[in-house]
Formats: structure tokens, sequence, C-alpha cells
């Protein structure tokens, strides 16, 4: 679902920016208030979690791969706008140092990933969590929330994607940009995500929310209060055995829909690569597809989950004592 550079319009591009910029400006005020200073080094850990779970990709009949994100859960545990920004701050350093999603196209994978799927995750889950007596741990509501989450996002992806040759033609009459349309685009990403993509979401939200509450029982009760943010251990270990898994991903073939290089467009069956993607941004990661040169691709995948979560958990504490700083001195 990380849609590259050059599939989208710079114009759509602009517009899907600048549709995240009220929703990133509205997040941060809210964390102020909902999430103490001590607290936001927790969103590091769940942003590392949304790191390494978009690293297990899962391989579909056709070729194609698909990952869970984690946007439900994140909102499940810290609140939806926590959710929005760790995500979007995973988005922006998966773009910048191993190249999975486009520069230009951050706005609008954040709108996709970072806004539409935690919330309506978060909206969906906490609405049948409260109508639902039965269902005490929420569990229900958080399978059925990240489920149709993650495919609103997917589907707002194929919008974007689709409505790329309607919009933007060359003098040929080609397609600049994405070359499929909104009849191609949205059964080919809701095909997969309906199935397989999907339940890999609700299998990881599931799962780690039950091993929050099964370690960690009062984990959300402790958000509120002022006490210094500690990561439960096992939480710790969970994270770790995660990150030692994350080869497993290799093991899934091919590319995403919708993320095909420049120079594999043409073999998809569109028979040309459009102008905008030649002529387009191309901006080169220092870890493309979490590859390490010179190092077996297992190896350097692991080295890549372990920097990716290395690097949220410590801008995340960052963060935190810059905010300390300034609320001290405030003081």
């Amino acid at each position: 679902m990380h849609i590259p550079d050059n599939y989208l319009s710079p114009q759509t591009c602009a517009v899907m920016a600048a549709a995240m910029v009220p929703v990133w400006t509205i997040s941060i005020k809210k964390i102020k208030k909902e999430i103490p200073k001590e607290k936001l080094p927790l969103m590091g850990v769940a942003a590392a979690f949304s790191f390494i779970s978009m690293m297990f990709n899962v391989p579909i009949p056709g070729g194609t791969t698909g990952h869970a994100v984690g946007g439900t859960l994140i909102a499940l545990l810290l609140g939806p706008y926590a959710a929005c920004i760790s995500i979007s701050v995973t988005l922006l350093l998966q773009a910048l140092i191993f190249g999975d999603g486009g520069i230009l196209s951050f706005g609008a994978n954040c709108f996709n990933m970072a806004f539409v799927l935690p919330f309506v995750g978060y909206i969906i889950a906490t609405f049948i969590n409260k109508h639902l007596k039965k269902n005490k741990n929420g569990i229900l509501g958080a399978a059925i929330g990240s489920y149709v989450g993650i495919n609103a996002a997917a589907l707002c992806a194929a919008i974007e994607f689709g409505i790329q040759p309607m919009l933007f033609q060359d003098a040929a009459g080609k397609a600049m940009y994405c070359p499929y349309g909104l009849n191609i685009s949205i059964p080919a990403m809701l095909g997969g995500h309906l199935t397989f993509f999907g339940l890999a979401e609700v299998v990881f939200t599931v799962f780690v929310l039950l091993f929050v509450e099964k370690v960690s029982p009062d984990f959300k009760a402790k958000i509120g209060n002022r006490e210094k943010a500690k990561t439960p251990l096992p939480i710790r270990i969970l994270l770790a055995a995660l990150i030692v898994l994350t080869p497993i991903g290799l093991l899934a073939e091919g590319s995403a829909w919708g993320e095909w290089s420049k120079d594999e467009i043409a073999a998809t069956g569109v028979g040309f690569t459009p102008s905008g993607m030649m002529s387009g941004i191309h901006y080169k990661a220092l870890l493309p597809d979490y590859s390490i040169v010179g190092l077996p691709n297992w190896f350097g995948y692991i080295l890549s989950a372990m920097i990716g979560a290395a690097v949220l958990v410590i801008l995340f504490k960052l963060i935190s004592g810059v905010h300390s700083h300034k609320t001290a001195s405030a003081e």
C-alpha cells in the first residue's frame, strides 16, 4: 500500500499533503492534551511495532504481496491521534532511509495508512465494544475494526491510483502516471486486502492486544498518568523476537500491486512506461528495500529492522526530552 513516487501526479501529491496538514496539526494538539510527556516514548515503541509489521510481506496468488500496518492496534492502545503521528513518522522513516513509499507521495501514504486506517478502525472497534456487552476484552471490535480500517485505506489508495489515467494524459493520450483506471485499481487493491492482507492485519492486531493485556493488564490505565514511561519487559522481548523473524517477509516474492519500478511497469501488461514515471523524481534511499550491500538479504533485513525500530524509539524519547525541557523552562 506504499505508493511510490511518480505513480501519482505532483498535483495529486500536493492535494493529499495539504489534506494531511490539518490532521497532523489537530493530532499533535490532541496528543499534548491526552498523553503526558512522560508517556511519549511509548509512541516510539508503537511506531516500531508498526514498522516491523510492514516488513512481514504476505504473498497471494498472482505474484503480488502485502502486509499489516497496525494502525487500529496503536489507536486502541494510545488513541487514534497518537496512532496518526506514530505511523506518519514511521512512513517518513521508511521513505527516507529504506525507499519504501515515495517522497512526493508521502502525504498520500499518510492519508491512507496514518489517517483513514487508524481512525476508521478505532471508530468501528469502539462502537462494537460499546454495544456488545459480552465482548469484555474488546477483541471482536478490534478484529472487525482493524479489518475494515485496512480495507478503507486500500480503497483510498485504489481511488488515488485509478483517477490518474483519467486526469493526466500525454499528447498521445497515454497515461502519464499510474496507467490503471478505477476498474482495475479497485479490484486489484481490495482483492488482496479483503482476503490475505486484511486477515494479516486482524491477526497482528488481536495477537499484540492479547499479549499486552496478558503481560500488562493496566497498560491503558497508565497512559493518562505522569509516571515515567516504561515499556514492560515482555513487550520489549516480543518486539525483539519479531525483529529476528522479519526475514520471513523475504519469502514473499514479487512486488505489491502498484509498487513496481519504472523498469517493471511495462512488463505488468500495460505495454509502456508512463512519461511521468520516466521524468519524475527518483530518490535513492540509503538502504533500499531493507537491504545492505555486501550482506545476505536475510541479515540485511534483520539489521534494517533493528535500525528502523531503534531510530523510532530514540526519536520519540528525544521528543519527550525536548518537551520536558520546554515545560521546565516555562515553569
